[in-house]
């Protein structure tokens, strides 16, 4: 750890400031674009996209992967670049992808359902996110090591995937380990809002809105089961 990790790892605490609060307000902004897509986007043919893609689970994964990936890097380089046209192209390919799976899943559930369903994970995802934000910012040490454990989960949860394409008992395990992975970048993604003060703001919002959108349409899929189960 760096000295200014230590340093303003142990200034930080509540209230936020207005940075903070910039970035929370950004990516919440950004999650509700999100689910209203995925409530559009049910009743349109976007939400068969999932069939096909999902057929073979390693196939959905990584197209689904490559375009969140995709859609960050050409929406971080926009931000860096000063080119906001660009920027913008990067967000379109991330609500895209987020919002579509997210209507593939949901569309399992009657339309006079879908909005309570959609409103439950909301509550559900807001709550695990204060729950992690007020862990990390209890803490006065630094959450670098997140990011690692997160893309470790990722590797693990695509692996698991792939062996559950062909052994449908392992993919159980695919899914816990990138949802895992999702919640371990929100904390990391949150420590860097904490303490890397002098970041760019739009950067830091890209990266809460992309974690909790991962943990967004994970939480859906728990959700959905639980009420088929009813």
């Amino acid at each position: 750890m760096s000295s200014y990790e230590t340093s303003t790892a142990s200034e930080q605490g509540w209230p936020l400031s207005s940075r903070e609060w910039s970035v929370v307000g950004g990516s919440s902004a950004l999650m509700a674009i999100n689910v209203l897509l995925m409530y559009v986007f049910v009743v349109t043919p976007l939400a068969g996209v999932n069939d096909y893609l999902f057929a073979y689970p390693i196939v959905g994964v990584l197209v689904y992967g490559a375009a969140i990936t995709g859609g960050e890097i050409v929406a971080e380089r926009g931000v860096e670049g000063g080119d906001m046209g660009i920027a913008f192209v990067g967000m379109v390919i991330l609500q895209l992808a987020f919002g579509i799976f997210g209507a593939g899943v949901l569309s399992f559930a009657p339309r006079d359902q879908q909005l309570y369903i959609l409103g439950v994970t909301a509550v559900v995802t807001g709550l695990l996110t204060a729950l992690i934000a007020t862990y990390v910012y209890a803490r006065s040490k630094t959450f670098e090591s997140w990011g690692t454990y997160a893309n470790y989960a990722f590797i693990g949860g695509v692996v698991a995937i792939l062996i559950g394409t062909f052994f449908e008992p392992v993919l159980i395990v695919g899914f816990v380990l990138i949802f895992l992975g999702f919640m371990l970048r929100l904390g990391w993604e949150i420590w860097r809002v904490r303490d890397q003060r002098n970041a760019s703001v739009a950067l830091q919002t890209i990266g809460v809105y992309i974690a909790v959108a991962g943990v967004f349409v994970h939480v859906l899929q728990i959700v959905m089961r639980v009420l088929a189960r009813r």
